[in-house]
C-alpha cells in the first residue's frame, strides 16, 4: 500500500493547493463548503466505512471540499490516527464513486485524527475538544464544527450530554456547530418526541440535520423540477385526471446479516415512516413560494397534516414475511431461518397502507404505499396512474392492449421518468397499445449523479437544510403511521409470501377490493 502521509500540515501549504477540478463549475454540487471539520462518532461502522468516508472523498474529488478541511473518528478503539488514516484509505479505494487519485487523498489525510472513548467518558469529549481546538488554529478551520452521529439511536441523549458538556455544541461567535442524525428518528410518536426534546435542548431546531438518503437522490429532487418548471405536468396533477398514486421501494434481497437489528422495527417503520411518506409529500404538496428550506418544509409539513389512513384496516393494509424458497435460480432461506430473528417475532418484511388526502387537490385519490424484502426485484418509483377517457370511440378489441396512462417516476436502480399512453399499431386494423416516452439520466446527461450521501454532506457543511425533514415532519409521519402498527400489533403473525413474488395475496386483494391493480414494474 501507498504509505500514508503524516496528519500534520501547515495552513500556508494546505492554501497553496489547488485542485484542479475547482475551476469546472458543477451544475449539480455549484457550491465549495468553507473550512470546517467533521467529527463521525461510529466511524468503525458500515455506514461510515461504505458511505460517508468514501462520500467525503468523492466531495473533495470534485473539489467541493477547503483544502483545510478536517475528518475526525471518534471510536472504542486503541488507535492513533495513522492507524484511522489507514482505515480510511482503504474504505475509499474500496468505495467512492470517482476515481482514486493519490494527491486528493494526500491532501484529505492531513486533516485526518482519531479520537480514541466510549461516549459515556466524560475524558474522551475533553480530548475530543482539544483535538478540534489543534486542528482549528492549524487548518484554519475557525470553529466550524458538524458532528455525524453514525450510531443507533439510543446513543443520541449521551452523545448530545458530552458535546453540550464539553462546549462542543455552543458555538464562538461567527462559527457554527450542527449535528447529524440517521434514521430511525424513534420508533413511535412517543419516542420521536422524546428524542426530538433531547436533540433541541443541545442543539437549536436549525442546527439539526435528519438525513434522509432518499432525499438526496437526483430522481427524488426531480419530482419539484417535473412539477413546477413544467407547465404540461401541473394543470393534470390533481384529482380531476389522477385516479391513484402508488409508491413503491422494493428489494430483492433479505435480512442477510441484519435480522437481528430489523427484529422489531420492520418495513412499515423501517421504510414508509420515513422514505416513502416523504416521496408521499414531495408528490402531493403545493407549490412552495421559492426553493428555501423554510418554504419546502412549510409545504411539506401542510400536507402531511392533511394525510389520513384509509379504514378498515383489515382491508386498507397488508403486511407480510417472507418464506424460504427459489428466487430466480437461487434457493433462499425464510425468514426465519436467518440467524438472529425470533421464531416468535411478528416483525413484517412487507408493509402495504393506503392514504387519503383531504385537500382540494386530491380528495377522493387513494395513495398506496408499499415497501417489501424478498421481492420480484430491486425498484423504487412513484406511479401516477391516470383516469381512463370519458369516451373511448373504439371498441373493446381495438382496445384490449390498452391500460390506463400512467406517468412513473423511476428512483433506483434506472434513474429516469416514463410516461405511458395509448398509440395506434401499425397496419390497417384500429389497434390501440400502450407505449412507452422514456427519459433516463444515463442517457441524457453524460455527468453521472452524485452519490446521495455526497449532496447531503455538503449540505450540511453549507447549511442548506431544503432536503432534511424537520422535527414536525417526522413526529406527523409518526401520528400518520402509528394506528397502523398499534393495529398490526394486536392482530398476530404477518401472511407469509413466496420469495420472488411482489408480497402475500392479502396486499393484491387490498387493490382489488377498490377496483385497481398494484403496478408491477
Amino acid at each position: 500500500m501507498t504509505t500514508l502521509p503524516s496528519t500534520n500540515s501547515t495552513t500556508a501549504a494546505a492554501a497553496a493547493w489547488v485542485n484542479p477540478l475547482r475551476d469546472k463549475r458543477d451544475k449539480r454540487l455549484p457550491h465549495i463548503a468553507g473550512p470546517c471539520t467533521v467529527v463521525i462518532f461510529g466511524i468503525t461502522g458500515d455506514l461510515a466505512r461504505k458511505k460517508l468516508m468514501p462520500a467525503i472523498y468523492d466531495l473533495a474529488n470534485r473539489g467541493l471540499l477547503a483544502p483545510t478541511f478536517g475528518l475526525v473518528g471518534f471510536a472504542r478503539r486503541d488507535w492513533a490516527d495513522q492507524d484511522f488514516a489507514t482505515v480510511a484509505y482503504d474504505a475509499v479505494k474500496q468505495y467512492s464513486r470517482t476515481p482514486f487519485r493519490q494527491e486528493v487523498w494526500d491532501r484529505l489525510a492531513e486533516g485526518l485524527a482519531f479520537v480514541p472513548g466510549t461516549f459515556d467518558d466524560e475524558a474522551a469529549f475533553g480530548r475530543l475538544a482539544e483535538c478540534l481546538e489543534k486542528l482549528d488554529a492549524e487548518r484554519g478551520i475557525d470553529g466550524n464544527h458538524a458532528f455525524y452521529l453514525a450510531i443507533p439511536p439510543e446513543g443520541f441523549p449521551v452523545v448530545c450530554e458530552q458535546l453540550q458538556k464539553s462546549g462542543l455544541a455552543c458555538p464562538r461567535e461567527g462559527s457554527w456547530s450542527r449535528v447529524v442524525i440517521e434514521k430511525p428518528f424513534g420508533r413511535d410518536l412517543r419516542s420521536a418526541r422524546e428524542l426530538n426534546a433531547i436533540v433541541n435542548r443541545v442543539f437549536p431546531e436549525e442546527s439539526v440535520f435528519r438525513i434522509d438518503h432518499y432525499l438526496g437522490k437526483e430522481t427524488v429532487q426531480n419530482i419539484l423540477a417535473l412539477r413546477f418548471a413544467n407547465e404540461l405536468y401541473e394543470p393534470i396533477w390533481n384529482a380531476n385526471y389522477v385516479d391513484n398514486v402508488q409508491i413503491t421501494m422494493a428489494e430483492d434481497i433479505g435480512l442477510a446479516g441484519r435480522a437481528s437489528y430489523y427484529d422489531g422495527i420492520g418495513a412499515a417503520r423501517d421504510v414508509i415512516q420515513n422514505h416513502l411518506l416523504q416521496l408521499m409529500a414531495l408528490t402531493t404538496m403545493e407549490e412552495p413560494i421559492r426553493f428555501s428550506a423554510r418554504a419546502l418544509k412549510d409545504e411539506k409539513v401542510k400536507i402531511l397534516s392533511a394525510v389520513r389512513l384509509a379504514q378498515p384496516f383489515d382491508e386498507t393494509t397488508a403486511r407480510g414475511q417472507y418464506s424460504a424458497g427459489w428466487q430466480g435460480s437461487e434457493h433462499v432461506r425464510g425468514l426465519f431461518e436467518e440467524e438472529g430473528f425470533s421464531n416468535e417475532s411478528t416483525t413484517e418484511t412487507f408493509a402495504a397502507i393506503t392514504l387519503e388526502i383531504d385537500t382540494r387537490r386530491w380528495a377522493g385519490v387513494p395513495f398506496f404505499l408499499r415497501t417489501g424484502k424478498r421481492l420480484a426485484r430491486r425498484v423504487s418509483e412513484i406511479a401516477l396512474i391516470f383516469k381512463c377517457a370519458p369516451h373511448l370511440p373504439f371498441d373493446q378489441i381495438m382496445t384490449q392492449g390498452l391500460r390506463h396512462n400512467a406517468l412513473v417516476i423511476r428512483i433506483q436502480p434506472d434513474e429516469g421518468i416514463t410516461l405511458r399512453f395509448g398509440s395506434k399499431v401499425p397496419g390497417t386494423a384500429m389497434e390501440v397499445r400502450d407505449v412507452n416516452m422514456d427519459f433516463s439520466y444515463s442517457s441524457a446527461f453524460t455527468e453521472d449523479s452524485p452519490e446521495a450521501y455526497e449532496r447531503l454532506i455538503l449540505d450540511v457543511l453549507l447549511g442548506e437544510a431544503s432536503l432534511f425533514p424537520v422535527n414536525e415532519e417526522v413526529e406527523l409521519s409518526w401520528q400518520i403511521l402509528d394506528p397502523v402498527l398499534e393495529y398490526w400489533a394486536a392482530h398476530g403473525r404477518p401472511e407469509s409470501y413466496e420469495p420472488g413474488a411482489w408480497g402475500p395475496s392479502s396486499a393484491f386483494e387490498m387493490l382489488q377490493r377498490m377496483g385497481r391493480e398494484w403496478r408491477r414494474p
